[in-house]
């Protein structure tokens, strides 16, 4: 990547994303935030990826932008135009994260605090480990709204009491009480995470990429959609997908054994 503070691989399928300022805990800046899009545009082109997973380094997740940044009135913080960074750097990497052609996979081993929070729930599967936490330090902290979608994933997983009260007072919530809330998928003891990411990707890098993204853009779409009209909707993926992938996938079932789906995205 362009910066180098943020690390790309891919094998087998698997597309892994480290952002790579342990020191910080991978705090977000602009270099951080360009180097995720670069990362992103790299999975968009190679249609070998079947999936990606998106992680930090050392002992955190993400913790967030680098506030030193702010108290500086730097560059990222500017008084003149201090939403440059979030329309040049940050917003467009969250939205490449949101709109990419496969699934998407957070492995949150540490803090997922501020911008961290809401990378961690742009990805279609957030797993985390035990002593993982979630915290939405805009308001009580920082006088600021929660961004990089934070106001628009919050409230879709945990339900408005939960993303207000995330939101307004600022509480730490445990890995284990994310995954009771349903904010995320699952939480798993700190030396499963590994083996359960990998349980997960193992099942995503076999499916069918326009699938996975038909059903992401199927519940999104829902909670403004009427019911009706959501009927319509899968109609017209099923057009699309059953013609692509349903012989193949039945022939599979008959004969006791898993599909094969080719890695078409669109």
């Amino acid at each position: 990547m362009p910066n180098g503070v943020v690390q790309y691989s891919q094998n087998d399928g698997v597309a892994t994303i480290t952002l790579d300022r342990p020191e910080s805990l991978n705090s977000m800046n602009n270099e951080l935030m360009q180097d995720i899009s670069s990362a992103l545009a790299v999975v968009q082109e190679d249609e070998t990826v079947r999936v990606a997973v998106i992680t930090g380094s050392g002992r955190g997740f993400c913790s967030g932008a680098d506030l030193n940044n702010a108290a500086d009135q730097s560059e990222d913080f500017g008084p003149d135009d201090p939403t440059a960074s979030m329309g040049d750097f940050f917003n467009p990497a969250l939205a490449a994260l949101h709109n990419c052609p496969v699934p998407t996979v957070a492995r949150v081993n540490g803090v997922a605090a501020g911008g961290g929070l809401g990378l961690a729930l742009a990805c279609d599967i957030t797993i985390a480990a035990e002593s993982a936490f979630f915290v939405a330090t805009f308001g009580p902290r920082l006088g600021i709204v929660p961004d990089l979608g934070s106001t628009w994933s919050l409230p879709r997983r945990a339900g408005r009491s939960r993303a207000l009260g995330m939101a307004m007072l600022g509480d730490r919530i445990s890995a284990a009480e994310a995954a009771e809330w349903g904010l995320i998928w699952k939480c798993v003891a700190d030396d499963q995470l590994d083996g359960e990411v990998a349980a997960a990707t193992d099942i995503l890098k076999r499916t069918s990429p326009d699938a996975m993204v038909r059903i992401r853009q199927s519940i999104d779409g829902a909670s403004t959609t009427g019911f009706v009209d959501q009927l319509a909707v899968e109609m017209e993926h099923q057009s699309v997908l059953i013609p692509r992938n349903m012989a193949a996938a039945a022939q599979a079932f008959l004969e006791k054994r898993d599909p094969e789906f080719d890695g078409q995205r669109n």
